[in-house]
Order: structure tokens, then sequence, then C-alpha cells
């Protein structure tokens, strides 16, 4: 006789491994916190990548091994939350927005509560969205334009105390807060499928972006997440336009008979 609870007490199981990769998701994110507060905030910014690597690696990691569960999705958002959310807002508040007085602390707020409108409006539409785009910039990428930001600046010894600098990091923070909370739509790179295989050109490509990346880090990190931060702004007006150019030509055409 089949068991029909079998796959529902799989779903509520709690999972080794992906889990650990969450677990140092979360380790990362708090290292970050720990790194600003001492004031090393190139090694904070780092740890805040790493944060990153380890989130992209749970989700992939237990989907290949087939462990998922519910707790590990909400164990992943409350690792986010802390590693996305509140690490970047806080080494930022610290490294520049606190000589900015109050202005300098609602940036960051409103970079953390970005970040948890935008986890939890994830975890609510995750089956009825198009899982090609993420609606609104991941928390992941927002991270990574706070800590790619710091990381450049003390990479290249930017004088902080500089008001067009300080400044310049209150509008990359509240951008960021804004755009995880808009409807922009973002390449999520969910139909990459890692157990396919591929042409050996592809390969070869992913090496030339690790030597890329070697090459200066801090620039190239910070780059690609600019781009990646605009991108979905680009294919929201792409959209619109197609659509509003079907409108017109519906328009000009007439109803059919």
């Amino acid at each position: 006789m089949p068991d029909y609870h079998s796959d529902d007490k799989r779903r509520r199981g709690i999972y080794l491994l992906p889990n650990a990769f969450t677990t140092a998701n979360l380790f990362a994110g708090f290292y970050a916190v720990v790194q600003a507060m001492n004031g090393r905030f190139e090694i904070a910014a780092i740890a805040i990548f790493l944060a990153m690597v380890f989130d992209g690696m749970d989700g992939r990691v237990a989907r290949l091994t087939n462990t998922q569960s519910a707790f590990g999705e909400q164990y992943d958002s409350m690792a986010d939350i802390i590693s996305f959310g509140v690490a970047p807002a806080f080494v930022m508040y610290v490294w520049a927005l606190q000589d900015l007085g109050r202005w300098g602390w609602l940036a960051a707020f409103v970079f953390v509560v970005g970040a948890a409108l935008r986890l939890a409006r994830f975890n609510t539409n995750i089956a009825v969205v198009d899982k090609r785009f993420f609606q609104g910039l991941p928390s992941p990428a927002a991270a990574a334009l706070i800590a790619g930001f710091v990381w450049l600046s003390v990479d290249n010894k930017l004088n902080i105390d500089a008001q067009p600098l300080a400044w310049g990091a209150f509008a990359l923070t509240v951008y960021a807060g804004v755009a995880m909370v808009s409807n922009a739509p973002f390449y999520s790179g969910k139909s990459f499928a890692l157990g396919r295989s591929v042409p050996f050109w592809v390969m070869l490509l992913f090496v030339l972006l690790f030597v890329f990346v070697s090459s200066d880090p801090p620039i190239v990190l910070f780059s690609l997440f600019i781009l990646y931060s605009v991108s979905g702004w680009v294919v929201m007006f792409w959209r619109w336009r197609k659509a509003r150019q079907l409108r017109q030509r519906k328009a000009t055409n007439g109803p059919s008979m």
C-alpha cells in the first residue's frame, strides 16, 4: 500500500546538507556586521559576497539532492534578511551614512524594510510569478550593490569624509531599497539547468568570466551588479513599449469584422 504521507514527512523534515549552506550564508552576514563594527569594511564587504555564494548554493543543492523542505525555505528567508538586509545596511551606515545624521539611518532603514518586503513578496508569490524573472531587484543583488560600492571605495582609498561620496552612498542605498519592492522584472537565471550538458564554448566562457573578475574584483563585481540593477528597468521599458505598439496597431486596424 502506498504511503501517501511520505512526501509530507519529507517536506517537514530537516536536511543537513542544504541547511549547512544556509547556516554558512547566515554566518557570513553576521561576520560582515562584526567586521564593520571593528572598522574592517573591506572584509565586511567580501563577507557579504561570500554570503551570496552560499545563498546561491543551498537551493540548488536541495533541488539536486531532492532535500527541499518547508523548514529549509523558512530558514533561508531568515538568513537572507540578515545577510542581505541588515548586514549591508549596517555596513553602509557605519562606513558612510552615520555622518549624514537622520538621513543616514533613514536610508539604511529603507534598505532593510525593502529587503524584508522583497523576501515576503517572493515567498507569497513563488507559485504565481514567471520563474524566468524576479519581481523587483533580488535582495542578494541589492546587497552586492552596497558591498561592491564599499569594497570599491575602500580598495581605491576614496575619501569617505567627502560629502559627495557620502550622499552618493545615500542615493545608492535608497535606490537599492526601492528597487527591491518595484515591479521591474530582473532575469533570475533559473532557466539555466546545471544538470544538463552544455557546449564547450560555455565552459570556456565561465573560465574567461573568472579571469575577468579576478583581474580587479571590486571594480568588476560592482560594475556587473550596476548593470544588472539597471537591466530590469530596461526590460520593463521594452515590455511597455511593445504593449503600447500593439495597442496602437489594434487601434489603427480597428475591430475585426
